[in-house]
C-alpha cells in the first residue's frame, strides 16, 4: 500500500477538475424543482431541535444523496419518532417502486404525518406517483430529473441549504454547499497537484503521517482531500470524517464565539476589568487589566504553567492531595485508567494564574492563561455549563455534531486522530483525550485546547463567522461583534492579533509567517500545537482548513513549520484564482 497515496472522500468524489463541470453542475442545479414547500419547511431549519430520518428506494450505490445529507446532520439511526420534531426525507426513484414497496411505504408516511414533517424527494420520472398519495401526505416536495451522482448531491443540498432552487417556487442558499472549484472561479486542478505535492513532502519527511485539507470560497466547499494514515504504520488511512484534537483552534472556536455572542447582545464588556467578570482576582495585579488586553494577548501574561509537574514530589511521585491511582468522589478526574485528579484541583489551577506575577513590560506575549479563565465567564454570563451551553447555542443548530470536547463520549477511537505518545505525563498514547496536558487535568474542557471535530464541521464554525454571524438563515452573532473581533486591535503597538483570532503579520516576513503572502490584512484565524490550522480570508469569501496529528509520535516533529507546510497549501489556493 502506498502510504502517500492520496484517499478519496467518504462520499466518493463528485466533483473532479474537468472542463465543463461548473457548467453542468449549473445545469443540474436548475433542472430540480421544488414542487410544494408547505410552512417554507425547506431549507430546513432550527437543526438543534429536528430529529431527522433519511430513507431511499431505488437509489443506487453509490448512494450520494445521503451521505451529502449526513454532511448537514446525522440520522436519526434510532428510528425514534417524536411529535412536532421529526423530519422524514425520502427519496424515490419511482421505476423502482413496486406495489408492495409503495403500500408499506404509504403506512410509514401516515405514521410520520401524524407526528412530524415529511419531504418526499422524487428522482426520475414524476408521473409514476404524481397522483399517489405520497404526493398529498408530504409537506415539500423536490423533483429531479435524474438520478446520477451529481443531481443526488444537489437535491440534497437544496434541503439543507446548501444550494438554491429557482423557479415558481424557490428557496435561498444559507448553508455551505458542495461544488466544483470552477464553479467559484478556481484551477482545480492547480490545487489537486500542488497541494498533493506540499503535503505529500511533508509525509515523506515525518512532519505527519497524515492531513487532510479542505477549501470554501463564496460559500461552497470545492476541495477535500486526504492524505496518508492515521500513523506511520501505514494502517489506517486518514479519511474525511476524522476527528482531530484543535489544540489552541480551540481559543477560537468555543469560549470565544459565546464572548462574541454576549458582546454583541451587550452582557459582556470587552473593556470592564478582569475582576467585573472573576471577582477571584479583584486583590492580584491582573484586578484591572481588561478583556480586550488578555484576548489580544496584551494583558502583560506569561505563556503558561506547568501546572502537572507542580503536581510532583521532588522524588517523581504524585503528590497524594492531588493525585490517586483510582476513581473516587474525592478524585473523579480521568487523567487515565490508574490516574485521578482531586476533584477541586481546578481552583488550584485559577489560584496559579491569580499569583503568577505580570510580564514586566507591556506588549504582545502570546499566553494561553487567560484562555484558560473565559469558561468561567460564560458560564457565570449564561447560567449554563460551557459545554452545554456552546452545543445548544452554536454546534448543533450549525449541523456541527462532531464539534466536542472528550470525543470518546460519543466517537470510536478509530475516528479520532492519535497524537502524542506521553512519556512524562500520562506515559501512554494519547488518543481521543485532549493532548494539553492543563486541559487534560480540567477535565477535558478549557477555553484554551480541547475541542475535537471534523474538517467539515469545523468549516461551518468559521464560514459563520465570513458570513458576518450569521448561518443557516440564523443569526448566531451580531455582525459588529464579527468586525471587533476579527479587527487588529493593538497595531499601533506592533500587537497583530484580534480579540483571540489571530491576524497576519503588520509586515509579512516569510520566515516568520504560518499565514500565506497573499492572504489579505482583514483575514484571521489560528493554528494549533497538534498540527491544525484554518484561516478565513472575508475579502476573497475564502476559507481554508488544513488539519494533522504533526505531535504523533512526539511533539519534537517539527517539519509542519520547517517546511512551511501551511503557508505553501494556503499561497496555492490564492494562485489558483483565476483572473478575471
Amino acid at each position: 500500500m502506498d502510504r502517500l497515496a492520496s484517499q478519496p472522500a467518504s462520499d466518493q468524489r463528485v466533483f473532479s477538475t474537468q472542463n465543463g463541470e461548473a457548467e453542468a453542475w449549473e445545469a443540474a442545479r436548475k433542472s430540480i424543482v421544488l414542487l410544494r414547500n408547505e410552512g417554507d419547511l425547506l431549507p430546513l431549519k432550527d437543526l438543534n431541535n429536528h430529529i431527522n430520518t433519511y430513507r431511499s428506494i431505488g437509489i443506487g450505490f453509490p448512494n450520494v444523496f445521503k451521505q451529502t445529507l449526513y454532511k448537514y446532520q446525522p440520522d436519526n439511526f434510532s428510528g425514534k419518532i417524536v411529535a412536532g420534531e421529526n423530519v422524514v426525507v425520502e427519496a424515490i426513484n419511482p421505476d423502482s417502486l413496486t406495489e408492495m414497496r409503495e403500500k408499506y411505504l404509504l403506512g410509514f408516511v401516515n405514521f410520520v404525518a401524524k407526528r412530524g414533517k415529511f419531504v418526499l424527494v422524487v428522482f426520475g420520472n414524476p408521473k409514476r406517483v404524481q397522483n399517489s398519495s405520497l404526493f398529498e401526505r408530504a409537506d415539500a416536495i423536490l423533483f429531479s430529473p435524474s438520478s446520477d451522482s451529481l443531481h443526488q448531491s444537489l437535491a440534497a443540498q437544496a434541503i439543507f441549504g446548501g444550494c438554491a432552487i429557482d423557479g415558481q417556487m424557490s428557496t435561498k442558499k444559507t448553508r455551505l454547499g458542495f461544488a466544483p472549484p470552477t464553479l467559484v472561479g478556481l484551477d482545480g486542478q492547480l490545487m489537486v497537484d500542488s497541494i498533493r505535492t506540499i503535503v505529500e513532502e511533508g509525509i515523506q519527511a515525518q512532519a505527519f503521517p497524515g492531513a487532510q485539507v479542505l477549501v470554501a470560497k463564496d460559500g461552497m466547499v470545492v476541495f477535500h482531500e486526504t492524505y496518508g494514515f492515521q500513523t506511520y504504520d501505514s494502517l489506517q488511512p486518514v479519511s474525511p470524517d476524522d476527528l482531530y484534537d484543535f489544540a489552541s483552534v480551540t481559543k477560537v472556536t468555543s469560549t470565544l464565539p459565546a464572548l462574541m455572542k454576549l458582546y454583541g447582545e451587550g452582557k459582556f464588556d470587552l473593556d470592564a476589568p478582569l475582576k467585573k467578570y472573576l471577582p477571584f482576582f479583584k486583590n492580584s495585579d491582573k484586578a484591572d487589566v481588561t478583556y480586550r488586553q488578555f484576548l489580544a494577548h496584551n494583558g502583560r501574561l506569561k505563556p503558561g504553567i506547568v501546572f502537572w509537574s507542580q503536581a510532583k514530589n521532588e522524588d517523581g511521585s504524585w503528590k497524594r492531595r492531588s493525585f490517586r491511582d483510582h476513581y473516587s468522589r474525592r478524585y473523579p478526574i480521568h487523567i487515565t485508567d490508574s490516574l485521578f485528579l482531586f476533584k477541586k484541583y481546578k481552583k488550584k489551577i485559577y489560584k496559579g494564574i491569580r499569583d503568577l506575577p505580570l510580564n514586566e513590560k507591556p506588549g504582545y506575549v502570546y499566553s494561553d492563561l487567560s484562555f484558560i479563565l473565559y469558561p468561567k465567564v460564560v458560564e457565570r454570563l449564561t447560567g449554563e455549563p460551557l459545554e452545554a451551553y456552546l452545543k445548544q447555542t452554536f454546534y448543533r443548530p450549525l449541523g456541527a455534531f462532531t464539534l466536542t470536547y472528550n470525543p470518546l463520549r460519543n466517537f470510536p477511537k478509530e475516528r479520532i486522530e492519535p497524537t502524542e505518545r506521553d512519556t512524562f505525563f500520562r506515559r501512554q498514547q494519547i488518543q481521543g483525550t485532549v493532548h494539553d496536558e492543563t486541559a487534560a487535568m480540567l477535565g477535558g474542557v478549557s477555553g484554551h485546547a480541547g475541542l475535537f471535530g471534523t474538517a467539515g464541521d469545523l468549516a461551518k464554525l468559521v464560514q459563520l463567522y465570513l458570513n458576518g454571524g450569521e448561518y443557516g438563515g440564523e443569526r448566531f452573532i451580531s455582525e459588529i461583534a464579527v468586525r471587533e473581533f476579527t479587527r487588529c486591535q493593538y497595531c499601533q503597538e506592533g500587537n497583530r492579533r484580534g480579540l483571540g483570532f489571530d491576524k497576519p503579520l503588520i509586515e509579512f516576513d516569510p520566515v516568520k509567517s504560518y499565514v500565506a503572502e497573499s492572504a489579505s490584512p482583514e483575514s484571521f484565524g489560528h493554528s494549533g500545537f497538534t498540527g491544525t490550522f484554518f484561516w478565513a480570508d472575508p475579502k476573497y469569501n475564502l476559507l481554508v482548513i488544513f488539519l494533522s496529528n504533526r505531535v504523533y509520535p512526539d511533539r519534537s516533529h517539527n517539519g509542519i513549520s520547517g517546511l512551511n507546510i501551511r503557508p505553501r497549501v494556503q499561497q496555492v489556493v490564492y494562485d489558483a484564482m483565476k483572473k478575471p
